[in-house]
């Protein structure tokens, strides 16, 4: 417990006060009530990692219909061999890079939910993510998204922050109206933006370090007066790696890095409740098989160390990672070898202790345009996210009600 509480006070010396967050406006509570109180998560409270699959991920090539002879006659070059395959029963399998996840299917810890999407489907990347950020569909210019909208109808209850890890700029998703959440690019990023001498920042510094507009003055003085009291050099930054250990060796790709990152922020017990990350490149237009390959065994590979890293941690109970992409690509192949924007995807859920197949898969024959048509809403997913796993409300976010699914 020792090892815990001061991590957690070494994290938010480092990353509260040094300008390893990007701030919106205002101050979240977040950071200010941690270095404030340093009262973290409480004991046993859960924490969804949410990951972003940017591009539009091919689900049909990720989880392969090996017995549907539509799938192999609209793909004569991209279809995944039924022998190359990682198996999950007689008719599905595993794109062979998805090995870390295999694992975990085999542990009984893999969901699949089958069929996602939403009616009316816009093959847009900008439109279809904005859809599945604010989880509603006709708003045409949102401003808030679902988790944003959870934090604010929690103010004033026991409601806790989100925090997106490795971005450039915060997700909609993560925006609300009263709630500001904190974007923590790496400590690395810090490193670069050091003052020289590791002087105490400055206000010039903290604004290149955190590169957001500066806000109002007390709120100002705030970062600065924490600044000044917890961080005198970048000597600071050791002492999260010296606080936190793991036996995991993480590949050294983006995104396990980044949930290196996370896995450190929850074992430092930090006052977050949703963590959000993002793997890029699944635009897969042209030449197709190796790149996508390649985006899913850094998947795999960082899923598999995180759940590992938790595990020595013994928070695996505590901690359900989903992912999601704006879209999947089309039935069948194109003429530079690749996909086009389609429709409806699978999306993965780890949980400590459900895995399976959820939902109905779609139908190759009975095509919407030649995608696959949705069988399961996917703000039925965030519904069973937020109710089933966090126990919050999912109304506020979802703007009604939704049935949750049994993978949790």
């Amino acid at each position: 417990m020792f090892r815990i509480r001061s991590a957690r006070r070494e994290f938010l010396q480092v990353v509260g006060a040094a300008g390893l967050v990007s701030l919106g406006g205002s101050v979240p509570r977040f950071w200010s009530q941690a270095l404030a109180q340093q009262d973290g998560t409480s004991a046993g409270e859960r924490v969804l990692v949410l990951i972003q699959l940017a591009g539009g991920n091919d689900g049909l090539n990720t989880v392969v219909p090996i017995t549907d002879d539509a799938y192999y006659r609209a793909r004569p070059a991209l279809a995944i061999g039924k022998q190359a395959v990682l198996k999950l029963n007689d008719r599905w399998g595993l794109h062979p890079s998805l090995e870390g996840l295999h694992q975990l299917w085999e542990q009984g810890r893999l969901g699949i939910v089958q069929g996602v999407g939403y009616p009316r489907p816009d093959r847009s990347h900008f439109r279809s993510m904005d859809i599945w950020h604010t989880a509603n569909p006709d708003v045409v210019q949102p401003q808030t998204g679902w988790i944003g909208r959870t934090l604010d109808a929690a103010q004033g209850t026991e409601g806790r922050e989100a925090v997106a890890v490795g971005l450039d700029r915060l997700p909609l998703a993560l925006v609300g109206h009263r709630v500001v959440c904190p974007l923590v690019k790496s400590l690395e990023a810090f490193r670069l933006n050091e003052p020289a001498g590791g002087s105490p920042l400055r206000t010039a510094d903290w604004q290149r370090a955190v590169q957001a507009p500066a806000p109002p003055r007390g709120e100002l003085e705030f970062l600065r007066r924490s600044a000044q009291a917890s961080l005198a050099s970048a000597d600071r930054l050791k002492s999260l790696g010296e606080t936190y250990r793991t036996r995991v060796e993480y590949p050294s790709t983006g995104l396990a890095q980044r949930l290196k990152l996370v896995a450190q922020m929850i074992v430092a017990e930090l006052p977050a409740r949703v963590y959000f990350v993002s793997l890029d490149g699944f635009d897969t237009h042209a030449q197709q098989l190796p790149g996508h390959a390649a985006l899913l065994a850094e998947l795999a590979g960082a899923v598999a160390s995180f759940v590992a890293d938790l595990e020595e941690h013994r928070l695996t109970g505590r901690v359900l990672i989903a992912t999601f992409s704006e879209f999947g690509r089309r039935l069948a192949e194109n003429g530079s070898l690749g996909t086009d924007h389609g429709a409806a995807a699978p999306l993965f859920v780890v949980t400590p202790h459900r895995g399976g197949l959820f939902g109905e898969a779609p139908s190759l024959t009975d095509l919407d345009d030649g995608d696959p048509k949705f069988t399961t809403d996917f703000r039925r997913v965030y519904a069973t996210l937020l109710e089933n796993w966090l126990n919050v409300d999912s109304s506020a976010a979802l703007g009604g009600r939704f049935e949750p699914l049994d993978c949790v």
